[in-house]
């Protein structure tokens, strides 16, 4: 009767563990195998066995490209949160001034840009912002007597004009959490720090930031995993095939996928995609650590 009751509970859960084992084990699985084999468009069917040549090729091989590409993606993701930051955190605190009017409505409007599908968004930046010839950049640019910029065709302008697109589409989401995290500090904090003579600074390092750090530090951990493995910006705006733009940027997850379906070489390929995921496994354990000291 006990071994039966012990045993329930995971009958009950053998359907999540078999959609769990389908879904997300087994295709990391595979792709570890993959990653040991040289399967690639001239080895489809005849793939063997190489160990870790492409765990060696990526990591050791100087023009590889992936090296590169993870310094590329540690800067990607350590401007972008740094900015985002530091500019969700301003405009947070502008939207709680005392006597601001329609502040419901600037909030609403603040989240189209995040709800609105990031396919449309980024289509709707390159045509209509960053078009060499049509843009609205190269319009105002003109108007004021100067030339018109190819702001996709050279990797500085090209990695700026992610960046920007990218703030513009996450930004909303970081404000939203500082908003509410603002909202939850006690006004008496702020009330008896006026009374000592404190300033706009010394509130917001001693009062705003240690009491918004608990409800804001996951949200950038989680946003910061979402900016390491962006791929949909940097990959439609300079490097969707049929419309290159000419500038080169590379992340990892554009390095993968350009080994994956423009070079053919899927050992390749899953060798840096579980090179990735092993990256991301270090960076949450980190993360999950600290948080756990920071509370305890």
């Amino acid at each position: 009767m006990k071994n039966r009751k012990k045993a329930t509970p995971w009958l009950y859960s053998l359907p999540a563990f078999l959609l769990i084992g389908i879904v997300i084990v087994f295709p990391i699985l595979y792709t570890a195998y993959i990653s040991l084999t040289n399967m690639n468009l001239y080895h489809w069917n005849d793939f063997h066995l190489i160990g870790l040549e492409n765990y060696k090729r990526a990591l050791l091989k100087a023009d590889s490209g992936f090296l590169s590409a993870i310094g590329t993606t540690l800067l990607w993701t350590a401007v972008n949160m740094g900015v985002q930051l530091f500019l969700a955190y301003f405009i947070a605190l502008g939207l709680n001034a005392e006597g601001l009017k329609l502040k419901r409505v600037y909030k609403t409007l603040l989240m189209f840009p995040w709800a609105m599908p990031a396919y449309v968004s980024i289509l709707l930046w390159k045509v209509c912002m960053f078009n060499s010839e049509f843009g609205l950049l190269n319009k105002v640019v003109t108007a004021l007597g100067g030339t018109k910029l190819n702001y996709l065709s050279e990797n500085v302008p090209a990695f700026l004009a992610c960046t920007v697109l990218n703030l513009w589409m996450a930004l909303p989401f970081m404000i939203m959490m500082i908003d509410g995290a603002l909202q939850s500090i006690d006004a008496s904090l702020y009330e008896s720090a006026m009374m000592e003579g404190a300033g706009f600074w010394q509130k917001s390092i001693f009062i705003t930031l240690p009491c918004i750090r608990p409800i804001i530090a996951p949200s950038a951990i989680m946003t910061a995993f979402t900016t390491f493995k962006q791929f949909d910006i940097i990959y439609l705006l300079t490097k969707q095939k049929g419309s290159l733009t000419g500038a080169s940027i590379q992340t990892i997850i554009t390095y993968a996928h350009e080994n994956a379906f423009v070079s053919n070489n899927y050992g390749l390929s899953s060798a840096v995609s579980i090179l990735i995921f092993g990256i991301i496994i270090l960076f949450s354990v980190f993360t999950n650590r600290g948080l756990k000291e920071e509370n305890s």
